[in-house]
């Protein structure tokens, strides 16, 4: 499974450009949990881009300004911190920050399947242990759409070969989130077909993510899946 690899992160942090600050003054603590970036997530991003290659992109402005994970007009699209201001405010925040790194994404994507090439998209993200007083039961997650053949049999392959590199690790397909659900992956898959394009959300529990072990061993199966030795 040779692919052109795009690791992208687009929670990879909390910070607030200064002329917004203002509005996050009472909302500092917010900013530091995980509705305000993905704690683990940039560093895995890294990780993964230095071992597999390809193209990096990742973000660091905070979701709480504007989640780039979301379309335009999606009800989570801006926080409730920023979803009443100005219009042509809001405008100019995704004029600054969301265009501009989808539009990187996709070209980076776009210029690889034009010059021949098939593509793996890895959008790195974590999430948390317990969430509405429920505890999430898998400390991986590969989310993908089950429609596209190349998706489900990479993290098949992937599930499977963590199973066998680290038995006591829990990984789940298309879990804690849907793999169809709206995010930038979703979008792409509009625009590129399946098998140029294979797009999947690797979804990390944060205690797992701090373990210098998950994030090698997340690390090399993916590299001994893309590039299989003779």
């Amino acid at each position: 499974m040779k692919r052109f690899v795009v690791v992208s992160c687009e929670h990879g942090g909390n910070r607030v450009p200064s002329r917004f600050r203002p509005l996050f003054r009472e909302h500092w603590q917010l900013l530091h949990s995980h509705q305000g970036y993905d704690k683990g997530a940039l560093r895995l991003a890294r990780e993964m881009s230095e071992a597999l290659g390809g193209d990096h992109h990742y973000c660091v402005v905070s979701r709480l300004l504007v989640d780039l994970n979301r379309s335009v007009g999606h009800p989570g699209h801006f926080s409730p911190i920023t979803a009443a201001l100005d219009p042509a405010v809001q405008d100019d925040i995704l004029d600054r920050y969301y265009h501009p790194y989808r539009a990187a994404v996709e070209h980076s994507i776009a210029a690889a399947i034009g010059g021949g090439r098939h593509v793996l998209h890895l959008s790195c993200h974590s999430f948390a242990r317990e969430i509405d007083g429920r505890q999430r039961t898998a400390e991986v997650g590969l989310l993908f759409d089950p429609v596209r053949h190349t998706e489900l049999i990479a993290c098949r392959t992937w599930q499977q070969s963590l199973a066998q590199r680290m038995p006591a690790l829990t990984v789940r397909l298309n879990y804690p989130y849907l793999g169809v659900d709206d995010g930038l992956i979703t979008t792409l898959r509009g625009r590129f077909p399946d098998p140029r394009y294979a797009g999947i959300e690797l979804e990390v529990r944060h205690d797992a993510l701090a373990d210098v072990a998950v994030r090698g061993a997340l690390v090399q199966t993916l590299a001994a899946l893309l590039h299989p030795g003779p």
